[in-house]
């Protein structure tokens, strides 16, 4: 009895005190924010906390960890939340087990989390599910998508994605095969310039972890030998290709042409039609394919040559029409999903980038050096989390071996300046955000929470880069705060995430506008109807510039109307007037984000940065390694290919991306202390052996057991 009683206690949590729900990681800052809400819906708040906080193991009821909270800012209301806070650090506590954070003199508990070595596979594998959920053309079964979330195949009835006909003159015989694909959002339609960001984000998770991935999923590919992640991306791609006409040129999108949206998809007999071809959708096509080209060509040659070979068409189609479009949308209600002209400028730039590092034609060089300064990094000298797809293309480049090495720098000096400044990690460190996941007061808007899991993604790219090495373990930490406030640690207490009670998250999200979980539907609320929606759904988040229709008569719908910014937000899916889509709906490219983000985090995340030199066979290169703790040895190790290695024993914990010889000192190609600043740096010299060939290096910290602190893999070629 006492068992049960303290588990439901955990589970139930009170929203004065807010943790990851999902949980922590081993070695990760952990800080839990006590709060009393002074503005907001929730205000006026009498309730304090006292002047000690536990955690207390949720089984046995131990405490394992007491301190005395420390309020936030001197005592200040947060504006962005309308909130007094006051925060509680138990980074040191690195036992694994189930807790619950307590204020002692109310007894106020926060929701039961874990910590754990690896405690975000879980909520990745269901976000990754998501996509499956979102497949259209084919049935969805019970093992990927859950036995409460079956369905048909949807939208291949008359006049729909098989016989897809232009919405201008749908006469008969006009019609193309356009089926497959993922549905866009809540509604059913598919846009190519949705699709490409939602792509780039999901290719470059795998590019940057593709050790992490597993074949075990539950969707009809898995066991197949590819990664899921892989095979759900392919479903995407193989719609892109049927996009593509045969001048190289890409229709802009698929869409019913009023509002239909019944529920479930396969009910759904409305005609869809396509609109034309555009210079939008075809340089978004052409960075898509020629970035998962290059990665196919690895494990699906068939399909990478497919995708080498679109992406020339398009390049090609490009050169021939070298304008932008600003498609007029007619014949249709939905959105006309038009790039403005910076963005198709930069998707050329980034075209050029991918397709350069696919096919080493200086042409394309020459094409991204002439026009990357366009790119607003350069123009105000920012980065910026609105213009993530461009900077990620021109990072692409910057790694590259035959890039220009002054764009290089000038690219990576300025992004690592703007990263360090005040806009960015200025913000963090400056403890500016009382739940720590600082964005701008114009920032937090339609799609909230992607812009959240996008900024965090920033800082993931400085650490994954190497760049500025000494920063190595603020840009971790700033990352990851970003995943803790998706996770609930933000001023309304809730995962932003569907369902994931399945993964103790109790104040996780309960309904979404979507058009199959729809208002009155039987998959309407998580507690209240029969189902609700599937576990693992982002949705858009708090949104202040949020309103309701002119024709609305009801109740005030406050929150979310009315609020400080961070608690603009509602837990409802009702649709026109209401108009809940513009804080509730899901859309892809919020998942992509979300999982490119977290999948930083899983599997023994990369802590370390790692950076080396040019590298040349019998020349030394230099190296460095970020992120360690001071005086900490620190090894790095190289391979002629990726593996599986483990260690454990004279304080070295690893478990390493690489093949390793049975003498592993063979591998081991530099060792040394960080100093100070947590920075290892010295050189090696690459085996004439390994000339013309990919060197894969690893970086790894002694003394972290049970739990290794190691960098991500660095793959370099060898002139």
């Amino acid at each position: 009895m006492f068992l049960a009683a303290t588990l439901l206690l955990a589970a139930a949590g009170d929203p004065h005190v807010v943790v990851d729900a999902i949980g922590y990681r081993i070695r990760a800052e952990k800080v839990c924010v006590l709060r009393q809400a002074i503005g907001g819906w929730d205000s006026p708040d009498s309730w304090q906390p006292g002047l000690e906080a536990e955690v207390r193991d949720v089984v046995s009821g131990a405490v394992v960890f007491s301190g005395s909270p420390v309020m936030w800012s001197g005592g200040s209301t947060h504006a962005q939340s309308g909130d007094r806070v006051w925060w509680f650090d138990f980074s040191s506590l690195e036992e694994e087990g189930t807790y619950q954070v307590v204020d002692v003199a109310s007894g106020a508990a926060s929701e039961a989390f874990v910590i754990a070595r690896d405690p975000y596979k879980e909520a990745l594998e269901y976000a990754l599910r998501v996509f499956y959920t979102q497949r259209c053309g084919t049935p969805k079964g019970a093992t990927a998508s859950g036995a409460d979330w079956q369905d048909g195949a949807c939208h291949l009835h008359g006049e729909q994605d098989l016989d897809c006909r232009p919405v201008l003159s749908p006469t008969a015989g006009s019609g193309l095969d356009l089926s497959g694909g993922w549905h866009d959002a809540g509604d059913y339609n598919k846009y190519v310039n949705y699709a490409d960001d939602a792509l780039h984000d999901l290719l470059s998770a795998y590019a940057e972890r593709p050790e992490i991935w597993g074949d075990d999923l539950g969707i009809p590919e898995s066991g197949n030998g590819v990664p899921d992640i892989l095979d759900e991306v392919r479903w995407e791609l193989e719609w892109l290709l049927r996009m593509q006409l045969e001048d190289g040129s890409v229709l802009h999108k698929v869409s019913v042409e009023d509002w239909t949206l019944p529920s479930p998809p396969s009910s759904d007999v409305a005609p869809r039609r396509y609109a034309p071809a555009t210079a939008s959708a075809t340089a978004s096509a052409c960075a898509v394919y020629a970035r998962a080209a290059a990665i196919y060509l690895e494990v699906d040659p068939d399909l990478g040559s497919d995708l080498a070979r679109a992406a020339l068409d398009a390049w090609a189609w490009l050169e021939a029409n070298p304008g932008s479009s600003s498609y007029s949308n007619q014949g249709f209600n939905s959105v006309s999903c038009e790039d403005e002209v910076y963005t198709q400028d930069m998707n050329r730039v980034c075209a050029a980038a991918y397709l350069f590092g696919l096919f080493g034609d200086t042409s394309y060089r020459d094409y991204f050096d002439a026009n990357y300064s366009g790119a607003r990094l350069f123009l105000w000298n920012h980065a910026y989390l609105w213009d993530a797809t461009t900077q990620d293309g021109q990072l692409f480049y910057s790694s590259l071996a035959q890039a220009t090495p002054a764009v290089v720098d000038q690219i990576r000096d300025t992004f690592t300046a703007s990263m360090l400044g005040g806009s960015n990690l200025g913000r963090v460190e400056s403890e500016e955000d009382a739940y720590r996941a600082p964005l701008g007061d114009t920032d937090i808007t339609w799609g909230s929470n992607r812009s959240k899991c996008e900024q965090g993604l920033m800082y993931g790219a400085c650490l994954e880069l190497g760049l500025e090495a000494s920063s190595a373990g603020a840009w971790l930490r700033a990352a990851e705060g970003f995943l803790h406030y998706v996770h609930g640690l933000n001023p309304n207490a809730t995962c932003y995430l569907t369902n994931y009670e399945v993964l103790g998250a109790e104040r996780s999200v309960q309904e979404s506008y979507h058009g199959w979980f729809s208002y009155d539907s039987i998959w309407d609320n998580d507690n209240l109807t029969a189902y609700g929606p599937p576990p693992g759904y982002l949705v858009g988040g708090a949104n202040p510039l949020y309103q309701h229709d002119a024709s609305y008569s009801g109740p005030p719908l406050v929150p979310p109307l009315n609020q400080p910014a961070q608690k603009s937000f509602r837990d409802w899916n009702t649709g026109w007037p209401e108009n809940s889509w513009e804080i509730t709906e899901c859309h892809i490219p919020y998942q992509a984000a979300y999982i490119r983000l977290a999948s930083r985090f899983v599997s023994d995340a990369p802590e370390l940065s790692l950076t080396v030199g040019p590298l040349a066979a019998g020349q030394s290169a230099s190296i460095s390694v970020g992120g360690a703790a001071p005086g900490q040895l620190v090894a790095v190790f190289a391979s002629g290919s990726r593996g599986v290695w483990d260690l454990n024993r004279l304080g070295w914990c690893l478990d390493l991306g690489l093949e390793i010889s049975s003498n592993p000192r063979e591998n081991l190609v530099f060792v040394g202390s960080a100093n100070a600043q947590g920075v290892a740096s010295g050189s090696f010299t690459p085996d004439g052996g390994f000339a013309s060939q990919d060197l894969f290096l690893q970086a790894a910290q002694r003394g972290t057991c049970p739990a290794p602190s190691q960098s991500n893999v660095l793959k370099r070629l060898v002139q």
